[in-house]
């Protein structure tokens, strides 16, 4: 039990470190002070800085996406799959605020690495194109600008918001989460209109 509590210390440790700092920011000296244990530990458990940023990548991917796959790929309508995704995907991220701009981080840095690592937590996003794709048959839009434009809405209020909460909120915190909450409403309503049109 006692080695599962330390590689747990180790995972939250690196998590912390790799989602304010990223992974070129990261040490491994600083993952083992904030886990609270020498550096030769942290060896012992994970022997290079690249397999523990694909264990944390792979915890935090799964917990991020895990429920959307769900979601997503459930006998749900299309409707319904709009409504459960928007939920899921915003309160996922509202739960994880430093998580979007990680994975853009990430993604700009090394998107083959990041490509492997989605496929490796089982999560495929050439899945979407063909489980939305049926809805998108008849149409002459192309389903990605679809796929894309519904993760880009989702995810830039969270990305963007140091700066969209001092413009247009005054820096209020509360406020901006309001705002956040009345946005999940607004984005559901605008991606129905759109299928249904």
């Amino acid at each position: 039990m006692e080695e599962l509590n330390t590689e747990q210390k180790i995972l939250e440790a690196a998590r912390q470190v790799f989602i304010h700092k990223g992974m070129e920011g990261a040490r491994m000296q600083e993952i083992a002070d904030e886990a609270g244990i020498n550096k030769a530990l942290l060896h012992y458990y994970y022997r290079s800085k690249d397999k523990l940023f694909e264990a944390v990548f792979s915890q935090i991917f799964t917990e991020f996406f895990g429920k959307v796959s769900i979601v997503l790929f459930s006998e749900a309508s299309i409707k319904d799959k709009i409504i459960l995704f928007t939920d899921t995907y915003i309160d996922t991220i509202a739960a994880n605020p430093f998580v979007p701009q990680f994975i853009i981080n990430e993604i700009n840095r090394d998107p083959s690495m990041m490509k492997k690592l989605m496929e490796k937590s089982g999560f495929n996003p050439k899945k979407l194109v063909s489980l939305f794709g049926t809805q998108f048959k008849d149409s002459k839009y192309d389903i990605r600008h679809f796929i894309v434009s519904i993760l880009g809405l989702c995810i830039f209020p969270f990305a963007a918001r140091p700066l969209l909460q001092t413009i247009y909120f005054d820096n209020d915190s509360e406020a901006y989460d309001a705002f956040l909450i009345e946005r999940k409403e607004y984005l559901k309503n605008m991606m129905i209109k759109f299928i249904e049109a």
